[in-house]
C-alpha cells in the first residue's frame, strides 16, 4: 500500500508540475520562474498536508528525487515549447490538471488514514492536498485562484466527492479504493468542465 501511494505521489507531482510549466510560460516567466511555479504547483498541496499531519521530513525532502524529476521535466517541456512540438492544448492541460487533482486527492486521504486521522478531517486533507498547489500556482502567476471563482466549473467539490469514494471502499480493498478515488475525482472534474457545473449563487 505504501509503495502504491508513492507511485501515485510521483504521478501527481509530474501532472501538477506540467500544469505549472504551462501557466508560467503563459505568464512569460523565464526558466527560473517556470521551475519555481512547477515546483510550487507540484509540492504545495503535499507540503501543506504534511504540515497539517505533523509528518516529517516533508515528502519532497524525504524523496528528494522528486526535485530531479521537476528539473528534468521542466527543462524538457520548455524545449518542446521552443521547438513548437509541445502538446499542451487547452484540452490536454485540462485533462492533466484533472488527473493531478485525482492523484493528489487519493494521496492525501490515503496518507491521512494511514496516520489514523478521523474520517472527515482525512477527507479535508485529501481536498487540501489536491487543490492547494493549484491555488499557489495561480497566485504566483497573478491570477485569481481557479478554486475560488464562482464562474469556474466545480473543482474542490470533485476532490471532496472523490475522497468520500475512497472512505467508503478502503476497508475492503485499499489499493482499489485509491484507483476509484482517482477515477471519480478525474471524471467529475471532466464532466464539470464539459457541462459547466458550478456552485454559484
Amino acid at each position: 500500500m505504501e509503495s502504491f501511494l508513492h507511485v501515485i505521489e510521483v504521478l501527481a507531482v509530474l501532472a501538477f508540475a506540467y500544469s505549472g510549466v504551462i501557466e508560467a510560460r503563459k505568464s512569460g516567466f523565464d526558466y527560473v520562474g517556470v521551475l519555481t511555479i512547477a515546483a510550487v504547483a507540484a509540492f504545495g498541496g503535499g507540503t501543506l498536508r504534511d504540515l497539517l499531519l505533523n509528518r516529517h521530513p516533508l515528502y519532497w525532502i524525504e524523496h528528494w528525487e522528486f526535485l530531479i524529476y521537476i528539473f528534468i521535466f521542466s527543462g524538457l517541456e520548455l524545449l518542446l515549447l521552443r521547438s513548437d512540438k509541445d502538446f499542451s492544448s487547452a484540452k490536454t492541460v485540462m485533462l492533466i490538471d484533472a488527473l493531478g487533482l485525482g492523484l493528489f486527492c487519493a494521496s492525501g486521504v490515503g496518507t491521512a488514514l494511514q496516520m489514523q486521522v478521523p474520517i472527515l478531517p482525512a477527507v479535508l486533507v485529501g481536498v487540501i492536498t489536491a487543490t492547494f498547489g493549484g491555488v499557489l500556482r495561480d497566485v504566483l502567476c497573478d491570477r485569481k485562484p481557479q478554486l475560488f471563482q464562482p464562474t469556474e466549473p466545480i473543482y474542490a467539490t470533485c476532490a471532496f466527492l472523490g475522497a468520500w469514494s475512497y472512505i467508503l471502499l478502503h476497508q475492503f480493498a485499499p489499493a482499489f479504493a485509491l484507483i476509484v478515488c482517482i477515477a471519480v475525482t478525474f471524471l467529475l472534474r471532466v464532466l464539470a468542465i464539459r457541462f459547466n457545473l458550478r456552485l454559484s449563487f
